[in-house]
């Protein structure tokens, strides 16, 4: 068992369940903690030191260098939070490492921050369509000085969807799997890939080899997590045609984004357009501001059943470990 190979023991799973339960409520409460302490910040500040030094020329060296900066980010990430997991499941008194483990994994969530975002976006479009795309911006990295209100409003719900997984579901999977070494690993990678995982030029640089390794790899660690999240959706939903969700969700030129912004767009019957690359759901109706109400309740669910699905994992796991050493 994956566990095992962390060495931990039933107790300690127990503990990462009532820390995970624990990292939710605390960013129910409070959201994010300040920049200066929060460690996908410090990851951001890593990528964009390398981004710097990355070469600009040659494909080879440039795929070797993106790679070599990746796989190193990710090793200090990994063993700083084995290490941290560690000492304090195995030095401190139980509920003070439940406690401390949960101050370290919520940062690695940010499920009230993309809400109050979305509900940000809307609000915005309430006072005008250029209050709403300035917020949406905050969002988006593409251009929104030329989207119509319609628009705004399904680039914050694609964008509520396809985070819902990046900042949720995928990190909680990986802290299943592996801890809270899994889930910094994961936004380590899931940052990269949003700082360096472009095709083609972004901004003024051609990211088509320095960021392939972060693009493959985000989309490697994303890939279970993503179809997770878009049948947790359906399931919430009370039913979606599986068949019609994987047709809608191959629409997208990513192997996994499309999958929760397919499940959301026909769980709400909406069409959502990413003007020349995509639509989704095409039958559906142009989202309305109820719609967008409804998408964050939808999303509300999901970030409940991960949860109540992780813990039941966790603890399963334990009885079983458990009664097999007995």
């Amino acid at each position: 068992m994956l566990w095992m190979g962390l060495d931990l023991s039933c107790m300690h799973l127990v503990g990462l369940a009532a820390a995970l339960g624990l990292a939710l409520l605390i960013d129910r409460l409070w959201g994010e903690p300040p920049a200066r302490l929060h460690p996908v910040v410090a990851m951001g500040r890593y990528l964009s030191l390398c981004r710097r030094a990355l070469p600009a020329q040659g494909r080879g060296r440039a795929f070797v260098a993106g790679a070599l900066c990746w796989l190193l980010g990710a090793a200090a990430v990994g063993l700083l939070a084995w290490g941290a997991q560690r000492l304090l499941l195995d030095e401190l008194p139980a509920v003070a490492a439940v406690v401390l483990l949960a101050v370290l994994l919520k940062p690695l969530l940010a499920w009230r921050m993309l809400r109050d975002e979305v509900q940000a976006v809307e609000a915005a479009l309430v006072q005008s369509l250029e209050a709403g795309r300035d917020r949406l911006g905050w969002l988006v990295s593409r251009d929104v000085s030329a989207l119509s209100a319609a628009q705004v409003r399904e680039s914050a719900i694609e964008s509520l969807a396809e985070n819902l997984n990046d900042s949720v579901v995928a990190p909680l999977f990986w802290f299943v799997l592996l801890g809270l070494p899994g889930a910094a690993v994961y936004r380590l990678a899931n940052t990269a890939d949003a700082m360096w995982g472009y095709r083609g030029v972004y901004q003024g640089r051609d990211w088509t080899w320095a960021g392939k390794w972060a693009a493959r790899a985000d989309d490697v660690l994303s890939w279970l997590p993503a179809r997770l999240t878009a049948l947790l959706l359906a399931l919430v939903h009370r039913g979606l045609p599986w068949r019609t969700l994987r047709a809608q969700a191959a629409r997208t030129p990513s192997p996994n984004s499309g999958w929760p912004m397919a499940a959301m767009a026909l769980a709400l019957d909406v069409a959502l357009h990413k003007p020349q690359v995509y639509v989704l759901h095409e039958g559906g109706r142009t989202p309305q501001a109820q719609d967008t109400a409804r998408a964050i309740a939808l999303a509300s669910r999901v970030v409940a059943a991960m949860a109540l699905l992780a813990t039941a994992i966790l603890l399963g796991a334990a009885f079983l470990m458990r009664e097999t050493c007995r």
